[in-house]
């Protein structure tokens, strides 16, 4: 009687240790981005979700929260014309603020890779000098500015042309927005520049292209993401500032971020700024992955 074989023969040691270091290495992502997981769901997603459960609980103005669940606040804020107003004169202004960004910061960020040392680290020093002052420092020197005493209303005294009001207007929140937030807009882009190699303009350049057809049709489509990556992050820090919109917009010229302190500080209706706060949130999330899916697309299709 012959003696049958095993279909398979057991793992040898040495192929258990070939298949180790495989193990290891397929495990390092998981184990070195452990840390900032774990602090990213601790201070992130934690809060959020708190946040959330706080915008179901119910309230009474004699009493205070009092637990429970409703979705009250959240048709108050989706039907009040007063709240709807508020969200459209956000993103009114945070798009517009983006649009503004956007066309400075990008030839900003062109002139300024096309620099030649010292002057390059001085001009980004310069751009990137108001993220050294604090936000609240940066608005109180717009009101001292645009003032009714200030220097521009004096510039425009002295023209004959009278005094302005320019405080507690959408133009100067934009204004502000615009000032605080171009650097967030210039780096994204002056580092896509830094990728992109220079012979590729000068190849369109040698084909007889003019430097702003070069410019528009060959150096844009290949820095469209870091004008995509900037201009989200323009618009997500406008949408939720708080500062500029406070000290420069008055309490008549309300944005989200300043009803949310309201809520909680003034009414003290926690629920309601919780629902406001997630709502904002919500819309942002909607708006800026539409924005990102719409530009992504146009991206993928121009450079195919």
């Amino acid at each position: 009687m012959s003696a049958t074989l095993p279909d398979s023969a057991p793992a040898t040691p040495a192929a258990v240790d070939d298949e180790a270091p495989e193990r290891r290495v397929r495990s390092a992502p998981l184990i070195l981005s452990a840390p900032a997981a774990l602090l990213f769901l601790a201070l992130v997603l934690t809060p959020l979700f708190l946040t959330a459960l706080l915008s179901f609980n119910q309230f009474d103005y004699a009493t205070g929260r009092t637990g429970g669940f409703t979705v009250e606040h959240y048709l108050s804020v989706l039907t009040d014309e007063y709240y709807l107003e508020i969200f459209f004169r956000t993103f009114r202004i945070s798009a517009l603020a983006t649009a503004i960004c956007v066309v400075i910061g990008v030839p900003e960020a062109y002139i300024l890779s096309r620099m030649g040392n010292p002057w390059r680290s001085v001009f980004l020093l310069v751009i990137l000098a108001p993220l050294l002052v604090s936000v609240v420092v940066r608005a109180f020197g717009w009101s001292m500015l645009l003032g009714p005493e200030g220097p521009v209303n004096g510039a425009l005294i002295a023209l004959g042309i009278g005094r302005m009001k320019l405080l507690y207007t959408e133009g100067t929140v934009v204004v502000a927005l615009v000032h605080v937030m171009l650097p967030f807009m210039v780096i994204p882009v002056w580092t896509s520049l830094q990728k992109l190699d220079p012979a590729v303009e000068q190849a369109a350049l040698s084909f007889g292209a003019s430097r702003g057809t070069a410019i528009v049709r060959v150096v844009a489509p290949q820095i469209l993401p870091g004008i995509l990556s900037g201009s989200l992050i323009v618009f997500g820090l406008s949408a939720s500032a708080f500062a500029i919109p406070g000290l420069l917009g008055g309490r008549r010229l309300k944005m989200v971020a300043t009803v949310v302190y309201d809520q909680y500080l003034s009414d003290l209706n926690w629920p309601m700024g919780a629902a406001v706060a997630v709502i904002l949130l919500a819309a942002n999330l909607i708006i800026m992955l539409t924005y990102h899916r719409v530009v992504e697309g146009h991206y993928r299709r121009r450079l195919g």
